[in-house]
């Protein structure tokens, strides 16, 4: 499709037919917490479909059940090997970077104040970690993988919550469009690819051209099975980072709700982070890797002695990038960040409860194989 502004402003007003469909036939027929706790266990791409479940979502989980066929599985292994030398990096600029972007968004800031998660945010962040640590196992798409039931999974989640907030009265879709719509998601997916790849270049990680297409074709061959329109979506980096500049950077705005759930990631962040001297880090780091007009317009804190420092560290960073294939402690530093968000998000309590990362075995067999000690 062209990426006009009118064929994208038509993307407002659509969702996922499929599963829109599904949820529709499980809350006429009452069954939606019957589902969930069948779904709870569903977590393997090798699990047969359980039985005891309504045949809408039977249908919908075997319908949805393999990558599309035009889907280069040998390109999706390259970036596993990319994902190896540098997920702890790209899990740094996903939660400093991506996620603040995200709320820089205020329809997608405003869906999630409407469904209560506001004041939960170290859930948002350990599911898209989890999401994307899943998406870049060794085979996702495959046998031995824990990535197809995850997006499954994620997709009923979306129309569960178009469901809710079209049912809601508090949203006008004649006037605002279809809740969690197709160029949401497409907005999403630009966010937790392109802008990654270019936050981590941002703070002095070097990421290769090659690297960059083999990440983004990943996420390429997931949004066609999270329901996103083939045609809507770019077919390169390049193509992907100009929509990007146009669309996602365009739609950034203020809004209460943008502010608010920022505060509480920022939050999150901080108690992440021992001792009350270095709490200045987090929003430091956020300025970094985000733009200074979303960072102001979502009152992220100006602290000019971290930011000093942080830049600093972000030269640093740069030359130790050159040496990290030969100097171990200069891998070291550069992982450090990236350990403790996949560790510390592990640890993190919300009221009492545990928020836990489960890290594919390859990935840690490999992180282990490096003297990589990532997650408990």
């Amino acid at each position: 499709m062209n990426h006009d502004a009118t064929s994208l402003d038509g993307l407002r007003f659509e969702g996922d037919p499929l599963a829109d469909a599904v949820i529709a036939d499980l809350v006429s027929t009452g069954q939606i917490a019957a589902v969930n706790r069948v779904l709870a266990q569903f977590r393997h791409n090798d699990q047969p479909v359980p039985q005891d479940l309504p045949a809408s979502v039977r249908d919908y989980l075997v319908t949805t059940d393999d990558p599309p066929e035009w889907a280069d599985l040998d390109r999706v292994a390259r970036a596993y090997e990319f994902f190896v030398d540098d997920g702890v990096h790209v899990a740094s600029v996903l939660s400093f970077g991506a996620m603040v972007n995200c709320y820089a968004q205020p329809r997608p800031s405003r869906v999630l104040t409407l469904t209560h998660r506001l004041n939960q945010p170290h859930r948002r962040l350990s599911e898209t970690s989890q999401f994307v640590l899943n998406m870049m196992g060794r085979n996702p798409f495959g046998s031995g993988g824990a990535f197809v039931p995850t997006i499954q999974k994620t997709r009923l989640i979306h129309a569960a919550v178009r469901h809710l907030i079209t049912e809601s009265g508090e949203w006008d879709t004649a006037a605002e469009g279809v809740p969690i719509c197709q160029l949401d998601l497409l907005g999403a997916m630009l966010i937790f690819s392109v802008q990654v790849v270019q936050g981590m270049r941002r703070i002095g990680v070097s990421v290769t051209e090659e690297e960059a297409e083999d990440y983004y074709y990943v996420w390429q061959v997931t949004s066609a099975l999270l329901g996103i329109r083939t045609e809507a979506v770019p077919k390169t980096y390049a193509e992907a980072a100009a929509l990007s500049a146009t669309l996602v950077e365009a739609s950034y705005g203020p809004s209460p709700e943008g502010v608010v759930l920022t505060r509480s990631l920022l939050d999150l962040y901080e108690k992440l982070v021992p001792g009350k001297a270095f709490d200045g880090v987090v929003p430091a780091m956020v300025r970094q890797v985000v733009n200074p007009e979303v960072a102001d317009w979502l009152g992220v804190p100006h602290s000019r002695g971290w930011t000093r420092l942080v830049g600093a560290g972000t030269r640093l960073m740069r030359l130790l990038e050159r040496s990290e294939d030969n100097s171990r402690v200069a891998r070291a530093v550069l992982d450090k960040a990236g350990q403790l968000l996949l560790t510390g998000s592990a640890r993190t309590l919300s009221s009492g409860q545990p928020t836990s990362l489960c890290i594919p075995e390859d990935l840690r067999q490999r992180w282990s194989a490096e003297g990589r000690k990532i997650g408990p």
